[in-house]
């Protein structure tokens, strides 16, 4: 079955799955934002896992149980329309070790109509890239850099000067945005200043908790894999201390995915910020 069920808003009706994100016009939205526009995505269990440990015991992956093409169709959507991506300093190591690869896959065939859509917004083939880190503990990749993309690198102040030199050298712009930590609000600032409009956050719990604490998240976007899954450790998709206030998000749109994955079935849920 191709197509998704619009549960939300009503009236309910049937849409196929490739362009449900599309269409939510991203950039259009970014427009009317008078900061950068900061949307977040992820997939989960029922139970609330978006990554369980690794069979070799090194860390926390994504679980095959939850990973699918459909839900990855609809993150490339996302990124596709982003002006930057944020990341964290884990995804540059492991690129660095041959476990990563680029984030919007344009190259790959089965996404040639989104790299069709960006040629026609007239963006760049990639968009830039944020990293995240306190520790600035990576390499940057020379393939991240070419064709005049910029790699940001957004900090805590009083960064090691021996890994600003060498972060610099290898093509990174340092930006101090926080004390003892990176500080959400900080980072929404500084992104609207360096130009960004449209910024696609594929970072991971910590970083969400980071965002919503510094109320520098516009719209969280949720699959809902019908899958318990169990097991420790795990993560959830925001760890951090109690946000106080609680952070209240409004549902914007809903589909069920009845087929998908093995006919159990996903829901892919879209909240803003209120």
């Amino acid at each position: 079955m191709d197509n998704l069920l619009q549960l939300f808003p009503q009236p309910s009706r049937e849409r196929p799955l490739a362009g449900a994100y599309l269409a939510h016009d991203l950039r259009q939205i970014a427009c009317e934002h008078r900061q950068a526009f900061v949307y977040a995505n992820f997939v989960s269990s029922l139970d609330g896992r978006i990554a369980v440990a690794r069979s070799d015991g090194g860390g926390l992956a994504v679980p095959g149980a939850t990973a699918n093409d459909r839900d990855w169709r609809l993150f490339q959507e996302l990124a596709v329309q982003a002006d930057l991506i944020i990341s964290s300093g884990r995804y540059l190591r492991e690129w660095a070790q041959g476990r990563a690869q680029e984030i919007l896959e344009v190259n790959d065939p089965r996404f040639a109509d989104l790299r069709a859509w960006r040629q026609q917004q007239g963006l760049a083939p990639q968009p830039d890239i944020a990293i995240v880190s306190r520790s600035l503990g990576f390499p940057i990749p020379d393939a991240l850099s070419v064709g005049g993309r910029r790699v940001v690198v957004f900090t805590a102040a009083d960064p090691d000067p021996v890994r600003v030199r060498a972060l610099e050298a290898q093509g990174g712009q340092i930006v101090v945005v926080g004390d003892a930590g990176v500080d959400g609000a900080a980072l929404l600032e500084q992104m609207t200043r360096l130009g960004y409009r449209c910024v696609y956050s594929t970072a991971g719990p910590k970083i969400l908790h980071m965002l919503l604490a510094g109320g520098a998240l516009h719209r969280l976007y949720l699959t809902q894999v019908h899958r318990v899954l169990g097991g420790e450790p795990f993560a959830g998709f925001v760890e951090g201390p109690l946000l106080d206030p609680a952070v209240d998000l409004r549902l914007t749109s809903l589909y069920l995915d009845p087929a998908s994955p093995d006919d159990v079935g996903q829901l892919f849920a879209c909240y803003d910020a209120v």
